[in-house]
């Protein structure tokens, strides 16, 4: 039998697994986080008609002769080239801008993934389309994070609590005025808050004295501060006193003329508050934002990468996992060496380049033509040949 036909027969395979490779590649050209796929050929095996000759003193060396047996795919190669930005406004929509994957859990295998069209399910864990569970690292009730240590389930429930924390100190700032007559009392109140959260008033009682001011509280119990005029209208005197178990720093207060501007600039406590919403850092970390007003890092996004991304194997959802060529899963924060930088309220959009596929598919179905006109040949051959007994 010829041995064109065999040849016409690998080529047609080969240029039909290049159509479907290409055919996928346009079915998901509005997939996100997509990576095309390109197809790449090889000869196979040549049969050898004659070998190679050493050249003598009287005689040319002779060339090896062969006879090719067709063509095969050598690899299907995934391109991972970034993806175009779309702004979508969704805060829990994530877009990776250079390296890495998003990791993601189902059951108790990770995964990794482009696309991260995210949301969150009735527990408050933020998980891809098809159930994969995103991972990252938890903060404790101080905001601090432990990464490079075991991943875990990125959630942020319902109810998301920020514990209340007991005023320690505060700071008085402002004017105590020059020309005000003994025995005239200012009062100055901030909210103070105990370690469970239970509000009450610090109230601060500034009474003018003959060489300065005195610093009480206003119920007349605890401490007392003495603070001398100076006159350059500056007040001298301890820098900090406790008023009810509150150190309130007394440094910043002046004592110029024509001035009422005293007042408790801050202190460090809170009530306990409730999770209201979250932003999203470039370097993955959850920002959250509570009903007492405090802004607390709540989690962070973990990132993956391995060695030979190409060498990865597309487990559908837009997912992929490892094998024994692209290596072990290495996990880092965004931004940090060999990661990219994560982006909120957008996608990363499917890097197909349409012009390109439709050229690959001229290509193809003028390849899968010429190689069916080799075994149309090789059958018009074999016709004369069988025609030679008539």
């Amino acid at each position: 039998m010829l041995r064109s036909l065999y040849s016409g027969i690998s080529g047609l395979r080969a240029h039909q697994t290049m159509l479907d490779a290409t055919g996928n590649n346009i079915a998901n050209v509005n997939t996100s986080g997509f990576k095309s796929s390109s197809v790449q050929f090889q000869d196979t095996l040549s049969q050898m008609t004659q070998g190679g000759t050493a050249p003598a003193e009287d005689a040319a060396g002779g060339n090896p002769a062969q006879v090719g047996l067709g063509v095969q795919v050598a690899g299907i190669t995934t391109n991972f080239a970034q993806g175009a930005a779309q702004n979508t406004g969704r805060s829990s929509d994530m877009m990776i801008a250079g390296d890495g994957f998003f990791v993601t859990r189902n059951g108790n295998a990770n995964s990794l993934t482009r696309a991260g069209a995210f949301d969150f399910d009735a527990n408050g864990r933020l998980v891809s389309p098809d159930g994969g569970i995103v991972q990252g690292w938890m903060a404790d009730n101080a905001g601090n994070l432990a990464t490079g240590g075991a991943l875990s389930d990125i959630a942020l429930p319902k109810g998301m609590l920020s514990p209340g924390s007991a005023t320690t100190a505060a700071t008085m700032e402002g004017n105590l005025p020059k020309e005000a007559a003994p025995g005239e009392q200012l009062v100055r109140e901030i909210e103070i808050f105990a370690a469970d959260g239970t509000s009450s008033m610090l109230s601060l009682s500034f009474t003018r004295t003959g060489n300065g001011w005195t610093v009480a509280n206003s119920d007349g119990t605890g401490a007392t501060a003495a603070l001398a005029q100076q006159p350059d209208g500056s007040l001298t005197g301890p820098a900090t006193t406790a008023f009810k178990g509150v150190n309130v720093n007394l440094s910043g207060l002046t004592g110029y003329a024509e001035l009422r501007t005293v007042s408790i600039a801050n202190q460090n406590g809170r009530a306990a508050g409730t999770l209201e919403s979250f932003t999203l850092g470039a370097d993955g970390s959850l920002t959250g934002a509570f009903s007492n007003g405090t802004q607390q890092v709540v989690a962070q996004i973990a990132l993956g990468n391995v060695t030979n991304p190409a060498g990865l194997q597309k487990n559908g959802g837009s997912s992929y996992s490892v094998t024994a060529n692209s290596g072990a899963i290495e996990f880092g924060t965004p931004g940090s060496a060999g990661f990219g930088s994560i982006s909120g309220g957008m996608l990363e959009m499917s890097n197909v380049d349409l012009s390109q596929e439709f050229t690959n598919l001229i290509v193809a179905q003028r390849g899968f033509q010429a190689n069916a006109r080799i075994i149309t040949t090789g059958d018009e051959i074999l016709q004369e040949l069988t025609n030679l007994k008539r």
